[in-house]
């Protein structure tokens, strides 16, 4: 269950109000038990987000992308899904250590369980994550904006690596550390860009307001104790400098009534959520990035809130592209979104969870369903010491 002060509590999930372990899910009981109570109001170009009729975010600037148009020719063969995998690149890395769970590799190091594997097939799909959100946010690495001689940056759970490696590029005066649990980056990097493998839930050694740029992407199924994570991000960010959170709200959305309430994609959307709770890193953490940030001490907190469909049903064609991308993001890493983290809330063997999966991958593929997910980007900077 969510901790009582973890914020306000928009499960997207359905709860069976009781202790997981005890009602299991079956992958082939695709009831819905549970709706989210989710209002979005705008007010000219800045919207707020609304539960229960009380405001969620206070002294933040909101941004959310507009309604999606549906292409309605959905014969264009150019962005069928085998085309897709074209946009795929990956990062030459090794894995030196790790346990092997329904033929998936996950890492052994660190202070929790994490629910992603981190092999081969793993590391590609984050590569093809990067290049989404680099085309979600505006073929930009970040928003915050850090000005341009940051001296230091830190990129908390870096994966691959690849966000490090890019923005190390694109400041070769700054020392850029990419910190992960998994020793999956490359070992041949430009000078100014290094990796450690280390807990970023553990005390941090790093000396006190060092770091010009502190960026996490993509948490899930990482961070536990966001308070404490928050306050040490606080600690070793310079007076003025910045602090970028990103993620993906995996919680199916559709803005024209075309998704099915009894849809795979919907169930298994759900089902991810509610099993993030269970394991004490729950999912729609982004919702409470801006209150995480301000509670730290950050101050001229801004969140973007952007749309990512799940196939290339959009008119528009960059975002036509965006799906083909998650089209792709999703068909191949379904299988690694769910087997450790529904075996282990659920109790689903492998051939449920794939059985799960299967309908899953269908529904993601029908272009007649026009669902989507969001993506949050939200910053904030530490005051001068003028400020203080």
């Amino acid at each position: 269950m969510p901790p009582a002060n973890d914020g306000p509590q928009l499960d997207c999930a359905a709860s069976s109000g009781g202790n997981l372990a005890d009602e299991p899910f079956s992958p082939r009981d695709y009831s819905i038990q549970g709706q989210i109570d989710f209002q979005l109001t705008s007010d000219a170009s800045v919207e707020t987000l609304e539960t229960d009729g009380e405001l969620a975010i206070s002294e933040t600037t909101t941004q959310i992308a507009p309604m999606i148009l549906p292409d309605l020719d959905i014969t264009d063969e150019a962005y069928a899904e085998s085309t897709s995998t074209s946009y795929v690149t990956s990062i030459a890395s090794e894995i030196s250590r790790g346990i092997l769970e329904n033929e998936r590799l996950y890492p052994q190091y660190g202070k929790h369980s994490y629910g992603m594997p981190i092999d081969e097939a793993e590391m590609d799909r984050m590569d093809l994550q990067h290049r989404k959100y680099e085309m979600v946010v505006g073929e930009k690495h970040f928003l915050a904006p850090i000005g341009e001689q940051p001296q230091r940056i830190l990129d908390l759970a870096t994966g691959t690596g690849i966000w490090a490696l890019d923005v190390a590029d694109m400041y070769p005066c700054a020392q850029v550390l990419g910190v992960d649990i998994a020793p999956i980056q490359p070992k041949w990097v430009a000078p100014n860009c290094q990796f450690e493998i280390d807990d970023i839930e553990d005390t941090w050694t790093y000396r006190k307001e060092s770091f010009d740029f502190i960026h996490l992407r993509d948490p899930l199924y990482v961070v536990r104790d966001w308070p404490k994570l928050m306050r040490q991000a606080f600690e070793h960010t310079k007076p003025g400098g910045w602090c970028e959170l990103a993620s993906v709200y995996p919680c199916a959305m559709c803005d024209d009534g075309s998704m099915p309430e009894e849809s795979m994609f919907k169930f298994i959307c759900d089902r991810f959520i509610e099993a993030s709770y269970g394991l004490g890193a729950p999912l729609d953490c982004c919702l409470r990035f801006a209150e995480y940030l301000r509670n730290a001490g950050y101050i001229d907190v801004v969140e973007h809130i952007f749309k990512i469909p799940s196939s290339p049903w959009p008119k528009d064609r960059r975002m036509k592209r965006i799906g083909a991308l998650e089209l792709t993001n999703l068909i191949e890493g379904a299988s690694a979104f769910g087997l450790r983290v529904f075996s282990h809330t659920y109790g689903w063997s492998r051939e449920e969870t794939e059985l799960a999966m299967m309908g899953f991958r269908q529904d993601v593929k029908n272009r007649n369903y026009h669902q989507y997910v969001q993506y949050y980007v939200v910053y904030g900077r530490k005051p001068a010491r003028e400020e203080l």
